[in-house]
């Protein structure tokens, strides 16, 4: 059923439901006219063949009883499990998470149960420059507002979990500093002689805050808390974040949390939040953030959101636990990776899929064709300028050579088992010749391809690609790991680097060799996950080297170290824990009308 708009709106002659032409009317419009009618929580509840008390009222946007329903269903068949992941980003833009929901709409319009689990946005890129990572036009999560300021509180609570932490830290090492071991014990306390140069953790806020990267606390007396250097990061990219995103159920959660490494004694050995005595009291902090939200996209069908990790220094995926049980609820479940394949897929592939073992049927592989010209070559985009001419008018010499890209981030996702689906997000400005040049480019390469516009035309848009993955969904899928967990540290880097990045080695910073050689000669370490942290922006370390970079070496300057969540973290370059907020950011256009509570300007 083709839809065509009448004065910028299509009225559905069965359902009479109005879908808004997006070239017309804004995002917080067309979230706004879904909203309006939404059916009550208690029929999604029913479609989902759930019962009441596994539902935990939040408004239109309840949690999920976690351990209830997975209890009931454990043994209920999963459903298809569908991964978006793209090329690598450029300002032109991907759209990822249109995509997902997109696809999502277009698989509800082939009358199958479908639903996804995405990642909760932070603070910190919504009132910056980001965006909300709602999708946009006619593919949108709602509702938009309360998806984009705090949900129902899962970052809140982690931000809570974490600063108690260091609280229990500066606290610890203040009482150590003025009582004598005698003192210490008479309140029950062992000295854990802390080295304040080796404090490992921070403190966390969920907004950009570059002011607060590097800080002086404990200013004033021996009652103001330890004098001490002490920094902030942003909460998304807490290790606490992490966990979430892997933990198996709240008896993992709780082992992990007791894991963290928060600091080291003065003799070098490891100080964990267990040792501070804080790891129970903050997981009851966060004994509710394992109930994934449920939302929706703007063509009613649930959604839900679970955990928000940054994709360059963590997993950068929805949680494992929401996985679990949208494979439950739904016959078709889709989920996203952050960035593009080399780092979102490649840790959904070797880490989220290993530790969950959850068995993904497809990979869709998302690319625009303005995106793909840059990666050809094409001129930088300048923010305010107007686009040079090679984005807008037709030029198959850029877009041929930018599909290197494409086909490099397809030869990983084949490389892992998991067959791929090339998703052509369509722009106006695309010509035929672009499209069927990108579609002759996969039939040779036996990749299946799909045309999706979804952003104007919703589901409708989407079922070209929705069939396509159906398809794709019953070829066999054998997922194959990159890497033996058996296989030393420094192996696996060179391995990901060469299979993945296209790099011809590794160079190791003595730093970061220092500290491999000690994580590989330590059996504590085996199962520890490989969690690479580099630019998003480049298959390389360097972010303007655009499609695919050839003769080139991955420099690694240090490791970082999660202890809860089992990471460690090679470091490709200069990566900043807590991201700077710009001077035009977006808090300077948001509003709130008194009159009626309405939000204005966040989209």
């Amino acid at each position: 059923m083709a839809i065509e708009f009448k004065d910028g709106k299509y009225v559905d002659p069965v359902t009479g439901r109005v879908t808004l032409d997006p070239t017309e009317y804004k995002d917080w419009q067309i979230a706004e006219e879904a909203e309006r009618t939404l059916p009550p929580v208690d029929e999604f509840r029913e479609k989902l063949g759930l019962l009441p008390e596994e539902i935990i009222p939040y408004g239109k946007t309840p949690k999920l009883d976690f351990i209830k329903i997975m209890n009931r269903l454990k043994d209920k068949p999963d459903g298809k499990f569908i991964e978006v992941t793209a090329i690598t980003p450029t300002p032109l833009g991907e759209g990822k998470s249109t995509v997902s929901l997109g696809l999502v709409e277009g698989l509800g319009k082939l009358g199958k149960n479908v639903g996804g689990c995405l990642r909760q946005p932070s603070g910190g890129p919504t009132m910056n420059v980001k965006g909300t990572a709602a999708g946009g036009g006619n593919a949108l999560l709602m509702p938009m507002t309360e998806f984009s300021l705090g949900l129902t509180g899962d970052i809140n609570d982690i931000m809570n979990a974490h600063n108690l932490a260091m609280v229990a830290l500066n606290a610890r090492m203040q009482h150590e500093r003025n009582y004598d071991d005698e003192q210490l014990a008479k309140r029950g306390l062992k000295r854990l002689d802390i080295d304040p140069k080796r404090v490992e953790m921070g403190w966390v806020l969920d907004f950009c805050a570059q002011g607060l990267r590097n800080i002086i606390i404990g200013v004033g007396g021996n009652k103001d808390g330890y004098l001490m250097e002490s920094k902030f990061g942003i909460a998304v990219g807490s290790e606490l974040m992490a966990i979430l995103a892997v933990a198996t159920d709240l008896k993992d959660l709780r082992e992990r949390i007791g894991k963290i490494v928060v600091a080291y004694n003065r003799k070098g050995e490891p100080v964990t939040t267990e040792d501070l005595e804080v790891a129970g009291a903050m997981t009851a902090w966060m004994r509710n953030c394992i109930n994934p939200t449920m939302c929706y996209t703007v063509e009613h069908q649930p959604m839900l959101i679970h955990a928000g990790p940054f994709a360059n220094i963590a997993i950068g995926q929805s949680s494992v636990i929401g996985d679990r049980l949208a494979l439950k609820l739904f016959d078709y479940h889709v989920t996203e990776s952050g960035f593009a394949a080399d780092i979102g897929f490649e840790k959904f592939w070797n880490v989220k899929s290993r530790l969950s073992g959850l068995t993904p049927n497809v990979s869709v592989l998302v690319a625009t064709i303005r995106a793909l010209k840059m990666h050809g070559g094409g001129p930088t985009v300048v923010a305010g300028r107007p686009l040079p001419e090679e984005y807008t008018k037709e030029n198959l010499e850029l877009l041929e050579k930018g599909c290197e890209n494409l086909f490099h981030h397809v030869s990983t996702i084949k490389k892992s088992g998991i067959v791929p689906v090339v998703c052509i997000n369509q722009f106006y400005t695309d010509t035929e010749e672009e499209i069927k040049l990108i579609r002759r480019l996969c039939a040779e390469r036996g990749v299946r391809c799909a045309l999706s516009n979804h952003w104007r035309l919703g589901g409708e848009g989407a079922i070209e690609l929705a069939q396509t993955v159906v398809e794709a969904c019953e070829e066999k899928s054998e997922i194959k790991f990159l890497y033996p967990l058996e296989m030393p540290l420094r192996e696996r880097v060179e391995m990901i680097a060469k299979e993945v990045y296209g790099a011809d080695g590794v160079d190791w910073a003595p730093l970061a060799l220092e500290k491999a050689k000690r994580f590989e000669s330590d059996p504590k370490y085996a199962d520890y996950c490989t969690m690479m942290v580099k630019t998003h922006l480049s298959l390389s370390h360097e972010p303007s080297w655009k499609g695919v970079p050839k003769g080139w070496r991955l420099p690694i300057r240090d490791i970082l170290e999660y202890g809860g969540a089992k990471f460690l973290c090679p470091m490709a370059g200069t990566i900043s824990m807590m991201p700077g907020t710009s001077s035009d950011p977006a808090y300077r256009r948001i509003d709130v009308d008194t009159e009626t509570g309405k939000v204005s300007g966040l989209f």
